[in-house]
């Protein structure tokens, strides 16, 4: 089972478009699939689920914030993931696309973790460090290691106690970036706080017996909403698609197509783009030419 957190501090650059169609391309290829919403915009979610299904049958005790709060002992991991209905008649064979929902008020979760942090002495300040940043990982050991071939995580635009929480579950990072100046200045950012995140948990983690290090490792960048002209990104984007290369992180050669009526539309219908009969051929053609460079990176 592998496990990817999609990160970018900026928001607006596909982040949660790409992790619908991924996962749904994914899970039609016979992939058994498992989506964590974790961002408190709840954009994934609803790309799956409508608001007022989310409102009566998974906000009050069946999203991820549930596991995250003081009582979670009370909580079964499994409890929390459900099945996206639209999705069922696109998936055949042993291919899965499971969910477990964000909440609104998932910011305010973050706030209660910060709070439980620091100790009366260096090592229970240590230990505190490991449990609130660990809470995912005991999650998802619930789960059993072969219970998904993959698992997603959307995490919010920033790097509070939530997302670390992702990135220390995880194998890798997966950063989807917009080829302009604010989307990728943040990518040379995010990996330098991803190298002082393992830094800091490998350090506490001594602390205790039973805990072991995290070694998450960044699997590329995938520049998404971009414009081309014949054929190719469209000039004004290509030095930061080559800044982005002198970053010495790994780029993948896949390119997504900006397409804002399409990919805006999809969430209506609780299908990604890439599971529907689109006579937009381009755009599916380029989402399943990303999806065969990421399987063969991490699946086989």
């Amino acid at each position: 089972m592998k496990i990817i957190s999609v990160i970018n501090y900026k928001g607006g650059v596909g982040k949660t478009t790409l992790t619908a169609n991924l996962a749904g391309e994914l899970a039609c290829r016979g992939y058994k699939v498992l989506m964590i919403d974790l961002d408190p915009q709840a954009s994934l979610t609803f790309s799956f689920v409508k608001p007022n299904d989310w409102r009566k049958t998974l906000a009050p005790s069946k999203t991820i914030k549930n596991w995250f709060t003081p009582d979670k002992g009370t909580i079964k991991f499994n409890d929390l993931i459900f099945e996206p209905e639209a999705v069922k008649e696109h998936i055949s064979g042993d291919g899965l696309l499971h969910l477990i929902a964000s909440h609104l008020d998932l910011i305010n979760v973050d706030l209660e973790l910060a709070a439980q942090l620091g100790g009366a002495n260096l090592r229970q300040a240590k230990q505190n460090f490991i449990t609130t940043h660990s809470r995912l990982i005991e999650g998802i050991e619930q789960l059993g290691k072969n219970s998904y071939d993959l698992i997603l995580i959307d995490c919010p635009p920033n790097f509070n106690i939530v997302t670390k929480n992702a990135i220390a579950a995880g194998d890798y990072v997966l950063i989807p970036a917009k080829p302009d100046y604010l989307s990728t200045m943040g990518v040379d950012y995010l990996r330098k706080s991803l190298d002082r995140l393992v830094t800091d948990y490998n350090e506490c983690a001594t602390a205790g017996e039973d805990t072991e290090g995290i070694h998450p490792k960044v699997l590329g960048v995938v520049f998404t909403m971009v414009q081309f002209y014949r054929g190719v990104p469209i000039s004004a984007t290509r030095p930061f698609i080559a800044q982005t290369k002198k970053l010495q992180i790994p780029v993948f050669e896949s390119y997504i197509r900006e397409n804002k009526t399409l990919f805006a539309d999809a969430p209506l219908y609780g299908v990604p783009v890439v599971l529907t009969n689109s006579s937009r051929a381009d755009i599916v053609g380029e989402i399943e030419t990303f999806v065969d460079e990421f399987e063969h990176k991490v699946l086989l």
